[in-house]
């Protein structure tokens, strides 16, 4: 005996719930791909820096706003470094690690990514979009007089950090990056979102992520650092709080113990995704793991920053 068919209104009925669920869905992601712009957080004059404010061109007429703190050295060329925040984040956000850098002796650029800050307005940002941006602030500052252009690298925090894996995988002419905090695979990330917003993620979540590859251009796997540590071209660090509770610690460990090279560091510490707690103590440790390939001299101890009140 085979049982009746379901009434067509059955599907339909369906079809309307999964209909609503992804757009819902859609919406949710829209407003997760458009991070909240802010302009909080210190100037450069209150570290005690001299910054200049300058606009970098991006693709689509586009551009970016960045502070430039030359190296101050006129008697030769000194070593640069483009520093990168992260998710929301803008040019303050990296200030401090800036003022240990120019004290001794890089020139920096804090350039904030499309979206954020006073960075131009796009459709959505994203990882490759971080990357873009690091990109084309390294291409700015590699022609700025007074640039050692063989001693440039990049550090980059959270989704900043992915980026310059991501960077480091395609450039040749990076010769150290700093990844603070970076996640290992957009799937998991986005995993994580998705479930902090209750939605299921088989089979809606994994529409979803779908979904955000086809907005962005890029498949997961492809941008992900669990790929591109492994195909850089350039000595890596990886920096990462062990109370990280947005990116979990075994992020970190999980790049580290699957590097495919052995130009790759792990630097574990006490503190969390935004912050540690012996600042010091980290901040001496990047400035040793960079001196080599920039060929600097290091201070007997980090310049770091002032208190700001």
């Amino acid at each position: 005996m085979t049982g009746e068919p379901l009434n067509p209104w059955f599907w339909l009925g369906l079809g309307g719930v999964l209909l609503a669920l992804l757009l819902g869905a859609r919406a949710v992601l829209h407003r997760g791909l458009a991070p909240h712009a802010t302009l909080e957080g210190p100037q450069p004059a209150d570290l005690g820096l001299t910054a200049q404010s300058v606009r970098i061109p991006v693709a689509g007429g586009l551009s970016l706003f960045a502070w430039y703190v030359p190296a101050g050295i006129a008697t030769q060329t000194a070593p640069a470094i483009v520093l990168l925040h992260g998710w929301g984040g803008n040019a303050s956000t990296l200030l401090p690690a800036a003022h240990a850098l120019h004290c001794a002796g890089y020139a920096v650029l804090l350039p904030e990514s499309r979206n954020h800050g006073r960075s131009d307005r796009d459709s959505h940002s994203s990882l490759p979009r971080f990357a873009q941006d690091l990109d084309s602030a390294l291409d700015w500052l590699r022609l700025q007089p007074g640039i050692d252009a063989t001693r440039l690298s990049a550090l980059g925090h959270s989704v900043g950090g992915a980026a310059v894996l991501l960077s480091a995988s395609r450039r040749h002419d990076l010769h150290a990056v700093v990844s603070v905090s970076a996640f290992a695979h957009p799937e998991q990330v986005m995993r994580r979102w998705l479930a902090s917003r209750r939605v299921p993620y088989w089979p809606l979540g994994w529409l979803v992520n779908r979904y955000v590859e086809r907005v962005i251009g890029a498949r997961f796997d492809a941008i992900a650092p669990a790929h591109t540590l492994s195909h850089s071209h350039s000595p890596v660090l990886l920096v990462h709080g062990l109370q990280d509770r947005t990116v979990p610690i075994e992020d970190a460990r999980w790049l580290w113990q699957n590097r495919a090279q052995a130009n790759v560091t792990l630097l574990e510490c006490n503190g969390s995704h935004e912050s540690f707690d012996d600042l010091p103590d980290v901040t001496r440790k990047i400035l040793g793991f960079l001196q080599p390939f920039t060929r600097v001299q290091l201070p007997q101890s980090p310049c770091l920053s002032p208190e700001i009140s």
